[in-house]
């Protein structure tokens, strides 16, 4: 039996755990660099208490001080407290049908390091893609390590934090098995177990996610006024990734988003997932590279009716062409007429749309994001970490 004095300790440490995530929130959302004193303001700790969570974060690596601006009043200038741009990185891996990329990013979202390589993946088993991968993890934080390397300046030593893995497909939410991913052929790969003895180290086990899921990420984080939007995905397969209230919305068991499957030509074209008439056949870049002179206006069609569905179903203002679709700006148009006749609100509130500046990139940047983002939320997790 647990006594009462023996739970106090572990009380006191979470009293302490969410002080200083709040302390790291208040320095990573500043718009200028934080004093010690601006912290304890805005917390409302003493100036002591303040300092110390201060300092905590700096022993961590997390943050870093900078020199205060020049004195415009009397008195001593503070120094001021910015994400730290050198220490943890996280280091997201990419596997599509066509490439496999890696890419790195900061504690303060910055990318650091992004590498793609072009390469068909169907029809090869699970192993040797992600023996490849992890080749492809080693090189990169090889680059990282060289004292030459352009990513690092003096004095910078960036240390991969944890790796996170997008797939095409359907992953379990403890995030380490791909259930399906039909253009790849995987079933029931554990993604995990195959990959942790051949990564770079790292502190943390990885993590596998949905493509989608993680590209709708990065453009979260790319654009601070998106709020409530539907990322759309367009490679060889179709999906998309939901965030509502700028939180990516998964699921209860982390599947949301498999709009390429949404049936959009009953009796249609045959998928690769078993149906017929999915999205993927009509609106996926073997369709897009059909030599029909009509592949472009099915395409756009077919991909204005699914996405307005999930408009109608979500209460979406927003939709963002991402993949391959950032490129077309023939199917932006054609979707954003799509949408203005199949979307009942259109008439009140016309629903934007736009292509992503991030294009395909996004997946392996969302993938290293959301280590960086495992970072913020929880610091104290990473005080003891080396």
């Amino acid at each position: 039996m647990t006594s009462a004095s023996a739970r106090v300790p572990a009380r006191q440490q979470s009293i302490r755990a969410s002080n200083l995530a709040l302390a790291y929130r208040l320095v990573l959302d500043a718009p200028t660099p934080l004093s010690r004193a601006a912290l304890a303001a805005a917390t409302g700790m003493t100036r002591a208490t303040a300092g110390a969570l201060a300092d905590a974060l700096l022993a961590a690596g997390l943050v870093q001080e900078v020199a205060p601006p020049p004195a415009s009043t009397a008195g001593r200038p503070a120094t001021g407290l910015v994400p730290a741009s050198a220490g943890w990185v996280g280091l997201g891996l990419e596997v599509n049908v066509d490439h496999l990329a890696a890419c790195v990013v900061d504690l303060t979202g910055a990318v650091r390091r992004q590498v793609t390589v072009d390469g068909d993946q169907r029809g090869r088993e699970p192993g040797p893609v992600l023996a490849d991968l992890a080749a492809l993890a080693h090189r990169v934080a090889d680059d990282l390590a060289a004292p030459d390397a352009p990513e690092t300046g003096p004095g910078d030593a960036l240390r991969i934090a944890q790796v996170a893995v997008a797939v095409p497909g359907l992953v379990r939410s403890d995030g380490g098995r791909v259930l399906r991913a039909p253009n790849l052929d995987w079933q029931d790969v554990d993604v995990v177990e195959e990959l942790t003895p051949r990564l770079p180290e790292a502190p943390a086990r990885p993590t596998v996610g949905n493509e989608a899921d993680y590209a709708a990420l990065a453009e979260l984080d790319a654009d601070r006024e998106l709020r409530d939007f539907l990322y759309v995905s367009g490679e060889i397969g179709v999906g998309a990734g939901v965030v509502f209230d700028r939180r990516p919305f998964t699921g209860s068991r982390g599947w949301a988003g498999e709009i390429g499957h949404v049936t959009v030509e009953p009796g249609g074209d045959a998928c690769r997932c078993g149906a017929r008439g999915c999205l993927e056949t009509v609106a996926g870049l073997d369709a897009l590279r059909s030599p029909d002179p009509d592949a472009s206006e099915r395409a756009g069609s077919g991909l204005g009716r699914a996405i307005a569905a999930a408009v109608n179903l979500y209460d979406l203002d927003t939709v963002v062409l991402g993949g391959a679709y950032a490129q077309r700006p023939d199917l932006e148009e054609l979707v954003r007429a799509a949408l203005a006749e199949h979307v009942v609100s259109a008439s009140w509130a016309p629903v934007a749309v736009r292509r992503s500046r991030l294009g395909g990139t996004a997946a392996a940047i969302g993938a290293a994001a959301s280590v960086v983002h495992r970072i913020h939320a929880d610091p104290a997790a990473w005080e003891a970490r080396d």
